[in-house]
């Protein structure tokens, strides 16, 4: 069949996604593009591949045949990329990486850095996603690794295709607008981004527990994330139901909201990081944890280029932790 790559990857994803317009969104095309990539694939293939469903469209029987053997030529094609490289005298090649918000703005500079000055061949295409789809991405096809967050209370769901090791784990802590929380040490801090000491606020032996903020709006992204539940999870712990005063995503605009005085959050230092604030930022009693975590799909573990990218990321988030890699639904260890 005169078919192409990208043609079976937009046939996988829609199988994946439901939607013309979600399938665009994953692999950066527009919604025509999309349709026009299986448009074409149908006249290769001589089969009507969708049918129309309302404003919806959904995969003939042939359709959902090929998808299934797209996924797995697709699959072969990149062993098979991965097996070429390993030929190669030189590392060099292109690599496509997932990341949020967060690790764009602190963890992918230094390590791009590292590349250049390490691995001069290898270049590295980013693109910023939702955190909670970086593993789909990653599953699909659409980038060959990713940054993501994992948190031991809501693991995210495991795929026995993906590799996931950890990278660094960050310990949340409380932050309150200044002078919220009366009789406790005075942590009041403008966060710089000059360094995580002068942002903590840890200073002193007070801590709080979670309970004691369960009179003040909270300001929290939605409960549909993994994030949410896992901060749902931790206040359902300690004894109460947080009262969600503002449903918010980004992580400046908690700060920004947080420092004026509308509402508490938990943060971690790299969170604090994101935007000079100034805020209280509390110890907590109970341990909640996050974790960053590179995802690659595991046959990929042995290429070069990836391998040499995981290694830079290992080592620029600034220490190297005890090797812990998972696989299927293996779950992230707590400490």
């Amino acid at each position: 069949m005169d078919w192409t790559s990208a043609q079976l990857r937009s046939l996988v994803e829609l199988t994946r996604r439901g939607t013309i317009t979600a399938v665009a969104d994953a692999l950066g095309y527009t919604p025509g593009g999309v349709s026009q990539q299986i448009t074409a694939l149908e006249k290769a293939t001589g089969m009507r591949l969708l049918r129309r469903v309302g404003r919806r469209v959904e995969l003939t029987d042939a359709g959902a045949t090929l998808a299934l053997h797209a996924e797995r030529i697709l699959t072969t094609e990149a062993e098979a990329v991965e097996a070429l490289e390993r030929t190669r005298n030189e590392l060099s090649g292109t690599l496509r990486v997932g990341l949020f918000a967060t690790a764009a703005a602190e963890l992918l500079p230094p390590a791009l850095r590292q590349v250049r000055e390490r691995h001069p061949g290898v270049a590295v295409r980013s693109r910023d996603m939702d955190v909670d789809e970086v593993y789909d991405a990653v599953a699909g096809g659409t980038v060959d690794l990713a940054l993501g967050l994992d948190y031991p209370d809501v693991p995210i769901p495991r795929d026995p295709s993906l590799r996931v090791m950890e990278l660094s784990r960050e310990r949340f802590s409380l932050a309150v607008p200044t002078g919220a929380m009366p009789g406790r040490a005075d942590t009041s801090r403008t966060s710089r981004p000059s360094g995580a000491s002068d942002m903590s606020g840890r200073a002193g032996p007070r801590k709080v527990s979670l309970a004691d903020t369960r009179e003040l709006g909270w300001i929290l992204p939605s409960v549909r994330s993994y994030y949410g539940r896992a901060v749902l999870t931790a206040c359902r712990r300690a004894g109460f139901e947080p009262q969600v005063a503002h449903e918010v995503t980004d992580t400046a605009a908690t700060l920004a909201l947080v420092e004026a005085g509308v509402g508490v959050s938990v943060v971690t230092d790299l969170m604090l990081r994101l935007r000079p604030s100034r805020l209280d930022v509390l110890e907590l009693r109970e341990t909640m944890e996050r974790h960053i975590v590179v995802v690659f799909r595991s046959f990929a573990e042995h290429r070069p280029t990836v391998a040499a990218l995981v290694d830079v990321l290992r080592t620029s988030t600034g220490r190297r932790p005890p090797r812990r890699e998972h696989h299927g639904t293996d779950k992230l260890a707590t400490r």
